[in-house]
């Protein structure tokens, strides 16, 4: 407390922006390293996050804000949406950066990776922390490709709020419409922002219509644009019935002003805002029983009497209920709009105190934490990020890992600013930080302060369940839940360039593993290969791309393969009989077992016992019997791909004493395997939801090139001047679309993919896939 007490004096003493611009006296520098605050300085940032202009607030404010006074929030959209540059425009308006960072010249703040600079994409969430206003926001900018989807799951898993960024010249996209899910999934408030204003082709109604058609959500306008396209020049504010007009001299947007709508000045623009916030208080009654009664009683006669003060507050409760989405628009790339969306996050998103966590209630202000993503740093070794639902966490303090059953201990804490970092004391709930020195934690795992502290909330737990009669395991309600992975659809062969390379390649591999989970590496037990299972082409690409440059690695990828399924087409009976002697040791087995097909789509078989054997068994047994299965639907006897929806049904199982488990499970696994090779059966392969957008005249084309590639259209829609492909394509046929598409429509066509599900292929078309293989092989 003496370092703190020493540096708020340090700050009174500076009166003027030339001492704050020449901040290197030694006392404030040394009270700066007494407290271990570091700012790695590599970016032009104006400088340390909270010491804005001449707004100097006291260090404590800092590290530790008021939980009502934090938002953490996310950027989600379709790609190319302008998430990106609106975070920058973000940052740069909050004070964090002195420069206008531009995705096209590769030098944003949340971009940092050299492959998001090269292609003009996110492909990770870059976290960052600033002040606005007296508010604390901890801002996550996700990616829009469909390849990197998971880092917008586990994102939206710790955050309490979303900004929806849409491109108002195309509405709601393919993209848009998997993280609106993913929001609904979290039930996560947003708000949307309609950027691009300033496009040619932009519609601000078209835009509105779009989110309430296809996203299935109310939308409330709070404001409306002044022009669109290029004579977009500004917003009025609904609620206030102002408008904002940006300077069209300024370069960085920094320069508007806000003037009361008059009768005299701006009557058309008056009459559509106040129309507007008409509609908008009786839409906001409708959904608000509080607000509802205000409107019937005091200002039923007048709505023009009503404060905006009092409608704000309803839209927030309208908002966290998700009854409605607010929405704003403007034109990050053109500065303009920015500053009222700050604004909107601090007013209608919420605090973390505003969530309703049930679990938080067994912790009773213990540490309790969610650890939702891990970076690899060459200097610090693995950076895990935290989300703190309750409790305060330390550096130099052991954490207990309830996934993991293990004890580590937290060396320093840092405040995220995307690839930089701020080295923090102290952190309390509602934050989210970054901890150096757990070795053990991945992406899904719940943290507390102490095994004890697991015990005596797992007893809490146990005792609120049994008054609600609730049937779900302690462990269970005390982890919180984690992130769903995604199966991967693609996989290919990775070789080092020699031998002694390989542990080189499998740690890099390794630690990409732990970063990323919708990664998979396996080892093929034929030819004794490493091979990496991805999410896409582009996926593999960027992970193949890392390994090169982050661990000096020149490796080698053979063909990309599609990740196919088996399924058999009819009940089959196999007996199998495993007699075996190891030393002095006789292992014996009779197994007879029914495989059948089920109707649930399902990669992981369903395990059934004959009434005959069910109360027979021992557990020892039930697991080697269950794990033989598992095996042996690895791979099928098609492709050696995995076999889904499928029932195994024990009917006997006749163990000599002694045998041990492993026998028992090798041969459950051979007698399955044989009665998989006796069934009828078929290939499924993934198939996609494309969405392909393109000008009238090259629609022609495209559509006579997804019918060669087997291509089913569901609909053609129309987007303002452009034509939107909508239908299934099978995963194989798509491979290298991007470049096929780009030649037919002279570049100016756009398509985005979705992983559908499995679907069954023709005989004719499995028989030449088989064939293929084959004969390759």
């Amino acid at each position: 407390m003496s370092n703190l007490r020493i540096f708020a004096v340090n700050q009174k003493k500076i009166s003027s922006l030339h001492y704050f611009n020449n901040m290197c006296s030694s006392k404030i520098r040394a009270s700066l390293k007494r407290l271990k605050l570091h700012v790695l300085l590599g970016r032009n940032y104006s400088s340390l996050p909270g010491l804005i202009g001449n707004d100097i607030k006291s260090l404590h404010s800092i590290i530790n804000p008021p939980i009502a006074k934090i938002r953490n929030i996310g950027i989600m959209a379709h790609i190319d949406a302008g998430k990106t540059t609106t975070t920058e425009r973000i940052l740069y308006y909050s004070g964090y950066t002195r420069s206008l960072g531009d995705v096209d010249d590769g030098d944003t703040v949340t971009d940092f990776m050299a492959q998001e600079r090269e292609r003009g994409i996110t492909i990770q969430s870059a976290a960052v922390t600033f002040d606005w206003k007296g508010y604390r926001i901890n801002l996550i900018d996700t990616p829009g490709h469909v390849d990197f989807t998971l880092e917008v799951e586990r994102c939206l898993r710790v955050l309490d709020g979303a900004v929806a960024v849409f491109d108002a010249s195309a509405g709601v996209e393919a993209q848009t419409l998997t993280v609106w899910r993913q929001a609904d999934k979290h039930k996560v408030p947003r708000i949307c922002f309609l950027n691009k204003m300033d496009k040619i082709g932009a519609s601000f109604n078209y835009a509105v219509e779009s989110i309430r058609e296809k996203l299935k959500a109310k939308p409330l306008l709070l404001q409306l644009p002044v022009g669109e396209g290029r004579a977009f020049k500004g917003v009025v504010d609904v609620v206030r019935t102002e408008k904002l007009l940006w300077n069209p001299n300024s370069d960085d947007g920094k320069d508007f002003e806000r003037k009361p709508l008059l009768e005299m000045s701006d009557p058309k623009l008056l009459k559509e805002a106040t129309e507007a916030r008409n509609a908008l208080i009786e839409q906001v009654a409708d959904l608000d029983d509080e607000f509802a009664d205000l409107v019937l009683g005091e200002f039923s006669e007048n709505f023009d009497l009503l404060p905006a003060e009092k409608l704000q507050t309803a839209i927030h409760r309208v908002t966290l209920a998700q009854t409605a989405v607010p929405v704003l628009c403007g034109s990050a790339l053109k500065n303009k709009g920015v500053q009222p969306l700050l604004d909107a996050i601090t007013m209608y998103l919420p605090s973390p105190e505003e969530r309703n966590y049930e679990f938080l209630q067994w912790y009773k202000g213990d540490l309790c934490a969610l650890a939702f993503k891990v970076l690899h740093d060459k200097q610090r070794g693995p950076l895990v990020f935290m989300r703190i639902y309750s409790g305060m966490l330390k550096p130099q303090t052991a954490i207990h890992n309830i996934n993991g059953n293990c004890t580590e201990r937290v060396s320093r804490l840092l405040l995220p600013f995307a690839d930089q970092h701020i080295e923090i004391p102290l952190l309390t709930a509602g934050n989210i930080a970054l901890t150096v020195g757990l070795k053990h934690t991945a992406t899904g795992d719940t943290i507390v302060s102490s095994r004890s502290s697991a015990l005596a909330a797992s007893r809490r737990a146990k005792r609120e369940g049994e008054k609600k009669q609730k049937e779900n395991s302690e462990a269970e309600r005390l982890l919180l839940a984690g992130v769903e992975i995604p199966e991967p659809v693609f996989f290919c062969t990775i070789e080092p360039p020699s031998m002694a390379k390989q542990p080189d390649l499998d740690h890099a591999l390794k630690c990409l593993q732990r970063e990323d989970p919708s990664l998979k590496v396996k080892l093929d037990p034929d030819s004794g290969q490493t091979v990496l299972c991805g999410m896409g082409e582009l996926h593999i690409e960027i992970i193949h791309d890392r390994i090169k440059r982050e661990y000096g690695l020149e490796t080698y990828l053979g063909p990309l393969q599609v990740a196919y399924r088996e399924a058999i087409l009819n009940s089959i009976r196999a007996t199998d009989t495993l007699d075996r002697t190891l030393g002095d040791k006789r292992h014996l087995v009779t197994v007879e077992l029914e495989a059948k097909p089920v109707e649930t789509s399902s990669l992981l078989p369903v395990i059934e016992y004959a009434a005959s054997v069910a109360g027979d068994l021992s557990q020892a047994s039930r697991e080697a019997f269950e794990n033989g299965v598992h095996s042996a639907c690895l791979q099928g006897p098609l492709l050696g791909s995995p076999v889904q929806d499928v029932a195994v049904t024990l009917h006997s199982l006749v163990i000599h004493p002694g045998t041990s488990t492993t026998m028992i499970s090798a041969c459950v696994s051979r007698c399955l395997q044989k009665a998989l090779k006796k069934a009828d059966k078929q290939i499924l392969e993934p198939l996609m939801n494309l969405e392909v957008t393109v000008s009238r005249e090259y629609l022609s084309p495209v559509l006579a090139d997804l019918a060669q590639r087997r291509g089913n259209i569901q609909e053609i829609q129309s987007r303002q001047d452009n034509k939107v492909v909508i239908g299934y394509v099978p995963l194989a046929e798509i491979m290298g679309y991007s470049t096929v598409l780009r030649t037919l429509t002279s570049g100016s066509a756009t398509f985005a993919l979705e992983l559908s599900n499995y679907q069954a292929m023709n005989p004719q078309d499995q028989s030449m896939l088989l064939s293929q293989r084959h004969g390759l092989s």
